[in-house]
């Protein structure tokens, strides 16, 4: 992959309470507006306020992606949010121009707008090394879009749902994904080089919760380190990097576990169960992208099926909304419940979810 921003398609994500800036630079090709439009639903998803993107970095532009910041625009604005699209190119703007979108221009900040967040770094991010330079709230995806394996596809994916994990789920100050490959265990995906450090100290221990969980397809949960007795090797080593807590969730393909999310924490007991749930989401969204992958897959058919499993956060907080009203329940409480009937049903978090959204819809259509 180029080191050259220009040839290839990054992001970077910077959300701070409710309001998210996503900076894009490289080509919008309708390829990569595949995954723009995955992290974008996501974001929104998540709760976002307000949205900026920042554009100035885009070099070429195709129709389909111009479609995502139409499509992203109005659902801010439905859901009484904002949306801005920040310092436009050259490129872009011709296209704004070109295309007519006055719906969008409309919500088009000046170019000499004051940016409120530093400028992105970008991190040349390899398929054997991924990392980031940036902060425990910020992500580099690094997601280069042109012809390459599947594998570095899937990794691409990874890295998103890794980024996203790390942005979404409170008290979490980097996050990393566990993978066999090639007979033995190796950091595919990782918020930053000391997450990745810290998942190297397990792999030379040959102890620690992503082993763990990897191994036996269950989930740790360390709620503080200090009082850690399982793994005497790999501890010290955690403690020493101001670790204090770890949920290790396992990856899980045809019902065998291939590897581990894992989400550390500085802070002991960090993880409650709102955050739990949110941590098994996104193991499950990783599980399904390694489940699904093939060999002969393209880099289309990877970003598509990645969106979908995206968007469905979205059907999901909806059935929790529904939850929440008609039980009378919090947040908290309403996941639990969704998770726990899921498993009893014996179907997947999202089906689940689709099932409760669908019949309010059925039932406000009979009134």
């Amino acid at each position: 992959m180029s080191d050259n921003v220009s040839d290839g398609f990054k992001l970077d994500i910077d959300s701070v309470g409710d309001r998210a800036v996503v900076a894009v630079s490289g080509a919008l090709d309708a390829h990569a507006a595949v995954l723009f439009a995955g992290v974008l639903d996501a974001v929104v998803d998540t709760g976002s306020r307000s949205l900026v993107v920042d554009a100035d970095g885009v070099t070429f532009i195709e129709a389909a992606a111009l479609g995502v910041l139409v499509r992203v625009s109005r659902r801010m604005r439905e859901s009484a949010g904002s949306f801005t699209l920040r310092s436009p190119s050259a490129v872009v703007q011709r296209a704004l121009d070109a295309n007519r979108v006055t719906e969008l221009v409309d919500e088009v900040s000046e170019v000499s707008e004051a940016r409120t967040t530093p400028e992105p770094r970008t991190t040349d991010v390899r398929d054997d090394e991924p990392r980031s330079g940036s902060g425990s709230r910020e992500a580099d995806l690094g997601l280069n879009v042109g012809p390459r394996s599947s594998t570095a596809t899937v990794d691409a994916a990874l890295r998103l749902v890794t980024a996203l994990a790390e942005t979404t789920v409170e008290n979490a100050d980097g996050v990393s994904v566990t993978l066999e490959r090639h007979g033995r265990v190796m950091t595919v995906a990782a918020s930053d080089d000391a997450v990745k450090e810290m998942d190297h100290h397990q792999y030379d221990t040959g102890e620690g919760p992503c082993l763990a969980a990897k191994a036996e397809g269950q989930w740790f949960y360390i709620e503080s380190l200090a009082e850690e007795t399982r793994w005497p090797n790999f501890v010290p080593l955690a403690l020493e990097q101001g670790i204090r807590s770890i949920l290790s969730s396992p990856l899980m393909t045809k019902d065998r576990p291939q590897g581990a999310l894992n989400i550390y924490s500085s802070t002991e007991r960090a993880f409650g169960t709102r955050q739990q749930e949110l941590a098994a989401l996104f193991a499950e969204q990783a599980s399904e992208i390694l489940t699904t992958a093939a060999p002969d897959e393209t880099d289309e058919q990877v970003n598509l099926r990645l969106a979908r499993a995206l968007n469905e956060r979205q059907v999901i907080h909806q059935a929790q909304g529904v939850v929440m009203e008609r039980d009378n329940l919090s947040a908290e409480a309403a996941v639990s419940i969704l998770h726990r009937a899921a498993r009893a049903a014996g179907i997947r978090v999202a089906d689940y979810a689709n099932d409760i959204v669908s019949s309010v819809g059925r039932s406000e259509g009979k009134q």
